[in-house]
C-alpha cells in the first residue's frame, strides 16, 4: 500500500477547501448526506432499467452511526457504490464530480426519477473541518471487491481492498480532538445528529435513520424510567410544498407554519405555487399575522428560505423578497439556481431574478385578493405591515408606487375606518378638487384640528396621517386617479369660494399695517400673520409655507443629528369671522402693549392645538393669569 498525492492540488489548496470554502463547520453533515443521496440516486436510476439491481426506492436509505469510545461518525448508503478507479478519480482529484458526470450523462431524464445534488466535487473535504482522519469503504455494484480509501488531510491518500458484503459506501470521520474554542464532541451526540439532518437535509427523498435513545416510562417498576434505544427515521422526505394543494388541509399549512418559523399564532394567508419554465421551482409563502419583535428594527433580516432538491442552502436568501415585502416567511425550492462552490450562498443570475418577480407577483395577487373578498383580514394584515408598503411607495424614488398605491389605507375622519385612495375617490362629493389630509399623533386629534372641521363643513372627507412616512409617501406619490394631494394645513389649503376669497383677500389687505406689527411680535417664529377661514370656528390655527409641513418636521427632528434643525415654515392664522378679529383691531388702535400680549397668546394657543410645544410656557402661563 503506497501513499499517493491528490491529483494537481496543492496543501495550500485544500487548506483552502477546509478553512475558506465553508463559513460553517456543521455544514459537513449537509454535504455528506447529499453525497450519499446521489449515490443511491444513481442505483435507484439504474433499477428503472435494471432488474437485476433487486432493490425497490423503499429499499435505499441512510444510516449515521456513532461510536463515542473511538470518536467516529458514520455516514452510510446503500447506493451505487465506487470501483477503484472512482475512488481514484472522485476523491483524489479535488473538484472532480461524478455526479455532475453522472447528471450531464443523463440530461433528459424525468427529473422524478434523478435528483442528483452534488455540482462541484468539493463537498467531501468539508469532513476535514471536523475530522483529523477520514476512511472511505466502497463497494460498486456489480464489483468483487471494496476498497478503502484513507486520509488525513493534504498530506496524501491510501487506497487498498477490504471487506464489504453489499454495495455502497461507508464514511468514517475520526474526530479532532476538543479545543478551548470548538467541541467535536458535540457531533457524537445522536440530538445534535438530528437537529443537523432536520436543519440542513430534511427533504432528502431517502430516508435517513440512526439509533436514538430515550428516556421511556418502566412498566415493570412503577414512577421509574428507563433508557430505550431504537431506530428512527430523522427526516420527514417529502417536503409539503411539493404536495398537491388538493391533498393539503389549511391545518397541516398552519401547523408546519408554527412549527417551521416558531409562531403561535397562525398565518393570515398561504400562497402555494409552482412554476415552471425558464426557471422550474416551488413556493410556500406565508403572510404572518403578527410581526415579529425586531420586526422594525435593524436587527431584523429578510428572506426566504432557499432549498436544493429538498437541501438547504441559506436560511434567507433575502433577494428572494422585495423590502415592502419583507414580512413573508416561507421556502423557496429550486434545482436550477447556479450555487457558488460551497452551496452555501447564490451566485446572483437572472434565474434568481425570475423567481423573485414572480413571487412579488403572487404576493400583489393576495393582497389583492385579501383586500377585495376579506376586508376585516386584510385591516388586521395593514393594521401590522401597512407601514412597510407605504416605505415601499417611498423607497428606491418610488419604483414600486404604482404597483403598491392600491394596497394602502388611512383612517378616514368622516367614517372613523381604513379607506383606501380608490374609495376615497369614489365617495368625492362634486366640486372637491383634491384628496384632503392632515398629519398628526392619532385620527382622535386630528379630527380636533380647526383645519379639519373647516374641511369637514364644506362636506369633504380628511384622511389620517399617523405614521411617520405617511407624508413623504404621499408626496413621492403625488396624485391618484388625477387628484392631488392637499395637506390641510398647509398655507395654500383653498376651500373657499369665490366671493369668500374676495372678502378675505380685502380684509388682509386692509388689516396689513397690524398685521405686519403682530409678525414683528413673533418675529422668525412665523413667517406670516394674516386672517383666514380655514380654521372653521376657533380663533386661531397655525399652517405651514413652504414645501415642510408641521409633520414632516417632527419626523426629521427625530432623526439623530438632526434634533431641533429642520423647521416649517409657520403661518399664524386669525378666525376673520371670529370675534378676537374685532378685540385686535382696537387694540391695535388703542394698545400695542396689549396687542403685543394678545398676539403671543395667540401664537402659543396655535401651537398647543397643532401639538407643537412651547418654547416659554412659563410665560404663556404668567399672561393668562394676568389677562384673568
Amino acid at each position: 500500500m503506497r501513499k499517493k498525492q491528490f491529483k494537481a492540488e496543492s496543501k495550500k489548496l485544500l487548506d483552502m477547501m477546509i478553512n475558506s470554502i465553508y463559513t460553517n463547520r456543521e455544514i459537513f453533515m449537509r454535504e455528506l448526506i447529499s453525497n450519499a443521496s446521489d449515490a443511491i440516486d444513481k442505483l435507484y436510476f439504474k433499477s428503472l432499467t435494471d432488474s437485476s439491481v433487486g432493490l425497490a426506492k423503499d429499499d435505499f436509505e441512510i444510516f449515521l452511526s456513532v461510536d463515542k469510545d473511538a470518536r467516529t461518525i458514520t455516514v452510510s448508503d446503500n447506493g451505487i457504490g465506487m470501483t477503484q478507479s472512482e475512488l481514484e478519480d472522485n476523491l483524489g482529484t479535488i473538484a472532480k464530480s461524478g455526479s455532475l458526470d453522472f447528471k450531464e450523462d443523463n440530461e433528459n431524464a424525468d427529473e422524478n426519477d434523478i435528483e442528483v445534488i452534488g455540482q462541484f466535487g468539493v463537498g467531501f473535504y468539508s469532513s476535514f473541518m471536523v475530522a483529523k482522519k477520514v476512511e472511505v469503504v466502497s463497494k460498486a455494484y456489480g464489483e468483487d471487491t471494496a476498497h478503502k480509501w484513507t486520509s488525513e488531510g493534504a498530506d496524501g491518500y491510501t487506497i487498498e481492498e477490504c471487506e464489504k458484503e453489499n454495495a455502497g459506501t461507508d464514511i468514517i470521520l475520526y474526530l479532532k480532538d476538543d479545543s478551548e474554542n470548538e467541541s467535536y464532541s458535540t457531533y457524537l451526540e445522536s440530538y445534535t445528529l438530528s437537529e443537523l439532518v432536520k436543519k440542513y437535509s430534511d427533504y432528502i427523498r431517502y430516508p435517513i435513520k440512526t439509533e436514538m435513545t430515550h428516556s421511556v416510562p418502566d412498566e415493570e417498576k412503577e414512577g421509574e424510567y428507563k433508557e430505550e434505544t431504537a431506530v428512527e427515521t430523522l427526516n420527514s422526505m417529502v417536503p409539503l410544498w411539493r404536495k398537491n394543494k388538493s391533498e393539503i388541509k389549511s391545518e397541516e399549512y398552519d401547523e408546519y407554519y408554527k412549527n417551521k418559523f416558531y409562531d403561535y399564532e397562525s398565518p393570515l394567508s398561504v400562497i402555494h405555487f409552482k412554476t415552471e419554465g425558464q426557471v422550474t421551482f416551488d413556493a410556500l409563502i406565508y403572510i404572518p399575522a403578527k410581526a415579529p419583535y425586531d420586526y422594525y428594527s435593524k436587527e431584523y433580516e429578510k428572506g426566504l428560505q432557499l432549498y436544493t432538491n429538498g437541501v438547504l442552502i441559506t436560511e434567507k436568501c433575502s433577494a428572494l423578497v422585495a423590502d415592502c415585502f419583507s414580512f413573508v416567511k416561507g421556502i423557496v425550492d429550486s434545482a436550477d439556481l447556479n450555487l457558488n462552490i460551497s452551496r452555501e450562498t447564490l451566485q446572483d443570475d437572472y434565474r434568481l431574478k425570475i423567481i423573485a418577480k414572480a413571487i412579488d407577483k403572487k404576493i400583489k395577487n393576495e393582497l389583492k385578493k385579501m383586500l377585495t373578498s376579506d376586508r376585516e383580514k386584510y385591516e388586521k394584515f395593514f393594521s401590522t405591515f401597512g407601514v412597510q408598503l407605504k416605505w415601499g411607495i417611498y423607497a428606491n424614488y418610488g419604483a414600486e408606487k404604482e404597483q403598491l398605491q392600491d394596497f394602502i389605507m388611512f383612517k378616514s375622519a368622516a367614517l372613523d375606518k381604513y379607506v383606501t385612495l380608490k374609495e376615497y375617490i369614489e365617495a368625492m362629493p362634486d366640486g372637491q378638487k383634491d384628496i384632503y389630509y392632515a398629519g398628526g399623533e392619532s385620527p382622535e386629534k386630528i379630527k380636533l384640528l380647526p383645519q379639519t372641521e373647516a374641511v369637514r363643513a364644506k362636506g369633504y372627507d380628511v384622511l389620517c396621517f399617523t405614521d411617520d412616512v405617511d407624508e413623504f409617501a404621499i408626496q413621492m406619490l403625488m396624485e391618484y386617479d388625477g387628484k392631488k394631494f392637499a395637506n390641510i394645513c398647509k398655507d395654500e389649503l383653498d376651500i373657499a369660494s369665490e366671493d369668500e376669497k374676495k372678502e378675505l383677500s380685502d380684509k388682509n389687505e386692509s388689516a396689513k399695517e397690524m398685521l405686519d406689527e403682530m409678525k414683528s411680535y413673533l418675529g422668525d417664529e412665523v413667517s406670516a400673520v394674516k386672517f383666514s377661514n380655514s380654521v372653521a370656528g376657533h380663533a386661531v390655527g397655525l399652517s405651514a409655507g413652504g414645501y415642510m409641513s408641521l409633520e414632516m418636521a417632527k419626523v426629521l427632528n427625530q432623526m439623530p443629528g438632526s434634533e431641533g434643525k429642520m423647521k416649517a415654515e409657520l403661518v399664524l392664522e386669525i378666525n376673520a369671522q371670529h370675534p378676537i378679529a374685532e378685540k385686535l383691531f382696537g387694540l391695535f388702535a388703542a394698545d400695542k402693549e396689549k396687542l403685543k400680549n394678545y398676539t403671543k397668546l395667540l401664537y402659543n394657543e396655535a401651537r398647543l392645538i397643532s401639538g407643537l410645544q412651547l418654547d416659554n410656557p412659563t410665560e404663556f402661563a404668567d399672561m393668562i393669569t394676568a389677562l384673568m
